[in-house]
């Protein structure tokens, strides 16, 4: 009893929630957002400050680049979660038609996957008939589909942490490399960026229970030669056309 008592404070602090995988996907798919948002829009500014010096300029380019592209984000995650709610709600429609005209055929197929899973054929039946007594079409959904009928994903949930989290991305660079003096835009947004994606970086990797030295080498790497790219780019755009 003690041994038992004392595994389970062990293991207390562990969510076991069935929707933490859920929860976990659009935690670090807000990450991701704002990793994008910050690269995109530092990429951009970036390269118009090495085109130009004017503020004016610079500025505008930054806050299109963040309303196209938090509106793009928002717009791909809504089109690409709506299509997949439809064909979750497709296959609950096919299953719950097949529980209406074949039960028994559907509780053996039940059965038949959690014995394929390690259990007795006798456990599997037992497993089988008492989880279609209780609800049918959740065990169905669960064991055939990984889907749970009550918590199907949200089109609008998605695109609305896509446009936020992109946007708060973008902000960094554009608050960076506008509030600072001329000679220091570039650095300072530099600077800023950075430290946004070594935070993002970070972060997608302890979601991810990853190693966080690699993601933020890696984060950070992409987001500095897209600046040194883009900047450069804009400098030559800025002779060229003086």
């Amino acid at each position: 009893m003690t041994e038992t008592k004392d595994a389970a404070a062990a293991h207390a602090h562990e969510p076991h929630h069935e929707s933490l995988g859920s929860r976990l996907n659009w935690l670090r798919a807000g990450v991701l957002g704002a990793n994008d948002g910050i690269v995109s829009v530092a990429g951009l500014v970036v390269g118009v400050a090495g085109a130009t010096t004017d503020h004016g300029a610079i500025l505008m380019a930054g806050i299109a680049g963040l309303v196209a592209g938090a509106l793009s984000m928002a717009g791909g995650e809504y089109v690409s979660v709506s299509t997949q709610r439809d064909t979750e709600q497709a296959a609950l429609r096919i299953e719950k038609q097949e529980l209406k005209t074949m039960p028994e055929a559907e509780e053996r197929e039940l059965a038949d996957i959690y014995e394929d899973k390690g259990l007795s054929r006798e456990l599997a039946e037992q497993v089988a008939r008492e989880l279609t007594r209780k609800d049918a079409l959740a065990a169905h959904a669960d064991a055939e589909l990984g889907i749970d009928p009550d918590d199907l994903t949200s089109p609008w949930q998605a695109a609305w942490a896509s446009f936020v989290s992109f946007s708060i991305g973008a902000l960094i660079p554009l608050l960076a490399i506008a509030l600072p003096p001329t000679s220091w835009r570039v650095w300072t947004c530099a600077i800023a960026v950075v430290a946004g994606l070594a935070l993002t970086g970070y972060t997608s990797a302890r979601l991810g229970n990853a190693g966080a030295r690699r993601a933020v080498i890696r984060n950070v790497g992409v987001g500095a030669l897209t600046m040194v790219v883009t900047y450069y780019v804009g400098t030559l755009f800025g002779i060229t056309a003086g």
